[in-house]
């Protein structure tokens, strides 16, 4: 077969992640598209809105020279980004819960502003809006994902790969995340991948230090996933493992279903729904 980017099969964390929980959410996620709009469907939810502003506001640091990063307090930078996602278009269903989860935003972003660690150093950008690269060109297979955060090492010419974490949890032991961040960032720039860290913002100060993946480890346990989300692809096989469906698709479901209240088209040009007051508390707790 010959790699082509156009007809491959493009994979990414999250879309493994959802392939993994439930091939039949990785289709409603990642394939369906609305036969009337023609665009791809995404659910908002609080803890999804939460995430997005405080990464955007970090993200928006590693364009910046060091020295400058920290002129502007991050606070005021996330008015403006969760100007973007207030009142609906963040899942948000009433004005308590919209104040609670901003509380919990600018709390994260003052415990960066006041110890940020390695985000005052040289950090290294990937010249590239999505990075990516073929995974396995005899399978026209991409992997393809955003890092949070890459920090320079000047000594040695390498890098420290960064991961913020916004959620209550910690990421599973079992993870494919930090296996696929290393093979992204060693193939999508030249630097060594010298350390790798989580960064628990709401939490903690410091940072998460992980053990780091195996390069060969990490190829074969991600092109293995990738294979079979390319054969469930070729055979429109997207079946959930529960006959009754499970919390991973339910929510999307609910979508298909007429329960969920659409929001409008985001900058994806997805459509945007919120799970209305007619959804189940079952499956409002699920995305939460």
């Amino acid at each position: 077969m010959i790699a082509d980017r156009y007809s491959a099969t493009w994979v990414s964390h999250s879309s493994i992640s959802d392939f993994l929980k439930c091939p039949r959410s990785y289709y409603l996620k990642n394939m369906y598209r609305d036969p009337v709009t023609g665009h791809k469907i995404k659910l908002m939810s609080p803890p999804l809105a939460l995430g997005s502003a405080v990464h955007e506001v970090l993200e928006s640091l590693s364009i910046l020279p060091s020295e400058r990063r920290f002129a502007e307090p991050l606070t005021v930078k996330l008015d403006f980004v969760w100007s973007k996602i207030s009142g609906k278009k963040g899942g948000f269903t009433n004005k308590e819960t919209e104040l609670e989860y901003k509380n919990r935003a600018e709390a994260m972003l003052s415990r960066v502003q006041k110890h940020p660690g390695p985000l005052k150093n040289k950090a290294v950008k990937i010249s590239m809006d999505l990075p990516y690269f073929f995974l396995s060109p005899e399978e026209n297979i991409i992997l393809c994902g955003k890092i949070d955060w890459l920090e320079y090492f000047p000594e040695t010419d390498s890098v420290h790969i960064i991961d913020f974490k916004t959620g209550k949890h910690d990421e599973d032991s079992e993870s494919l995340q930090l296996p696929i961040y290393y093979l992204l960032v060693t193939n999508c720039q030249k630097r060594k991948v010298e350390r790798a860290s989580y960064w628990y913002i709401e939490r903690s100060d410091d940072l998460a230090e992980q053990r780091l993946p195996d390069a060969e480890e990490s190829f074969a346990s991600v092109l293995e996933i990738a294979k079979k989300i390319k054969l469930a692809r070729k055979l429109n096989l997207f079946k959930c493992p529960h006959k009754t469906g499970c919390s991973f698709c339910k929510p999307m479901e609910a979508i298909l279903q007429h329960k969920a209240e659409f929001i409008g088209v985001n900058s994806m040009d997805n459509d945007v729904y919120i799970l209305n007051k007619s959804s189940s508390i079952e499956d409002t707790s699920i995305i939460l």
